[in-house]
């Protein structure tokens, strides 16, 4: 069931989108060649208590997980697509991050993700950065009323396609609102004109997940969380919440 939020509702789902904002923001300062993954997480935590807002990561366990998340943020490197689980690793230069991260506050959710380099970037790895921006951006520009999902998933899959990155199938965005995760499904890849219709309310995760190598294949890792790229090429990640409104699309996480 997917459910219209009030402009109230909306409103104070920004207030928790704002934390998820200055979370990432402080993450993303901190992450330098020497710094591990568990560092990033506490500091994201940090961000939370001061806020008084909670976890949707810490302890959730989707059907497919064999343990409950472990930690508030996803840290995924280099080959990692997504889901990675923070630990002692200590980045590197070059190492590309992409971190994804929720808060709850007030009873609402948000959910965003960045990815970033660390220390001297790979022309490449710039590339696919950037294309993933330009498709989340352009998943945006299409979460309008009048549209139907099928508008954000064509225009997030033909901005990857067209830069020749691959796409991880079944994985993309969904609803939010009281929970983290709720209906609908947001496709990273799709057909225009189809899907359920763009309504005044609706509040979508929006997150483009890009393959560098152009292939589709992914795979679990021994952990039961981390999705890596079959070819080992490297992946980005970046995910906004947005709001559907007659004014148009409003973006629930942005960073100042």
């Amino acid at each position: 069931m997917v459910e219209l939020k009030t402009n109230t509702s909306l409103d104070a789902m920004y207030e928790a989108g704002q934390v998820v904002a200055r979370a990432l923001t402080a993450v993303r300062e901190a992450a330098d060649v020497g710094v591990s993954l568990l560092e990033l997480d506490e500091l994201a935590h940090d961000v939370l208590r001061a806020a008084g807002a909670g976890s949707p990561f810490l302890g959730y366990r989707p059907s497919f997980a064999p343990t409950p998340f472990p930690a508030v943020v996803c840290a995924s490197v280099n080959d990692a697509i997504v889901h990675g689980i923070p630990d002692g690793y200590r980045l590197r230069d070059g190492d590309l991050v992409s971190i994804d991260f929720g808060a709850t506050l007030g009873g609402w959710a948000g959910d965003s993700a960045i990815s970033f380099i660390v220390g001297t970037p790979r022309p490449a790895d710039v590339r696919l950065i950037e294309t993933a921006e330009r498709a989340l951006e352009a998943g945006i520009a299409a979460a309008v009323v009048g549209n139907r999902i099928g508008d954000i998933a064509h225009a997030i899959g033909t901005v990857c396609r067209d830069a020749g990155y691959g796409i991880p199938q079944g994985f993309g965005g969904h609803g939010i609102g009281r929970q983290m995760h709720e209906d609908p499904a947001v496709p990273n890849e799709g057909r225009p004109g189809r899907g359920f219709p763009l309504r005044h309310g609706m509040a979508l995760a929006i997150e483009p997940m890009l393959i560098a190598g152009g292939k589709d294949g992914y795979h679990e890792a021994p952990d039961g969380w981390t999705l890596r790229t079959n070819d080992g090429s490297r992946a980005a990640h970046v995910e906004h919440t947005v709001a559907i409104t007659e004014a148009g699309p409003r973006v629930l996480t942005e960073r100042r």
